[in-house]
């Protein structure tokens, strides 16, 4: 499932292509016909994202709000427009671009109101402005769920999947079975601030890179500059020790056990 920085990277592109612009709305595919005609002919005034839900904002009060799920895609290309291919549930096009939305798990008109209640319940993403971790901390300090099960939960922290997760624990000697309630304040907020720091990066280059700076050497030359993720029983990078792995609410875990050592019962 594309992760926050993934988001925020569509919402930035639909933002520069189409804001401002009155545009032709069509569902080739039948499914979201509907509302479609009744973006058909309006002017879009904005894109944000907010974790892993998208959010357009068009004229009169609609605003389209998307969650890509594991199989969406949302590709934005330039003018003259092909025929559609495949299942396309939402076309937008202007006299510039068009943008196709295929297999998204949810793609629906909704009102300000249902977006209020969205960001409400949301935990803070470390890409937006008005992001308050704080909120996230009050959560998590309070919690005997693992560190590692609460990063991936979207009402404590929006916007960070399993790579994220797994990385940003590393980077900070967390093991991911640590209780939420025996992880510091401190050690919260630094996570927090390199989170805040990594993903805008994802943005900026358009995928995850975890490593530091001074580990880069350590990479092998065709691997992806990561850590622990996906690499169950290689040897850890810093350390030499071997990557495991388990399974926690459903997803994978991957960690050091020599850098990030098992919780043992004393903050």
């Amino acid at each position: 499932m594309p992760e926050g920085h993934t988001l925020r990277r569509l919402a930035d592109e639909l933002q520069a292509t189409f804001a401002g612009d009155v545009v032709r709305a069509s569902s080739p595919q039948g499914r979201f016909a509907e509302s479609a005609a009744l973006l058909d002919g309006s002017r879009v005034l904005g894109a944000e994202a907010a974790g892993k839900h998208l959010l357009v904002d068009f004229e009169g009060g609609r605003l389209l709000h998307v969650h890509l799920g594991l199989y969406g895609k949302f590709l934005v290309l330039p003018t003259p427009a092909t025929p559609p291919v495949g299942q396309v549930r939402l076309r937008i096009e202007s006299q510039t671009a068009f943008a196709d939305l295929r297999g998204p798990t949810a793609c629906e008109l909704w009102t300000p109101a249902q977006e209020a209640e969205l960001l409400a319940r949301l935990g803070p993403d470390p890409l937006r402005t008005d992001a308050d971790p704080m909120r996230a901390w009050q959560r998590i300090r309070r919690s005997a769920t693992p560190i590692g099960a609460l990063l991936m939960d979207q009402s404590v922290l929006a916007g960070v999947g399993n790579v994220y997760r797994a990385e940003i624990l590393f980077r900070h000697g967390l093991h991911p079975l640590r209780p939420g309630l025996a992880v510091r304040r401190g050690q919260f907020l630094e996570l927090w601030q390199d989170l805040v720091v990594l993903m805008a990066d994802g943005v900026r280059v358009g995928r995850i890179e975890t490593v530091r700076p001074e580990h880069l050497p350590l990479v092998a030359e065709d691997a992806l500059p990561r850590y622990v993720y996906r690499r169950t029983g290689e040897a850890c990078l810093l350390c030499g020790r071997t990557v495991l792995t388990d399974v926690l609410v459903g997803r994978n875990l991957y960690w050091c056990p020599r850098c990030q050592p098992a919780y043992r019962g004393t903050r």
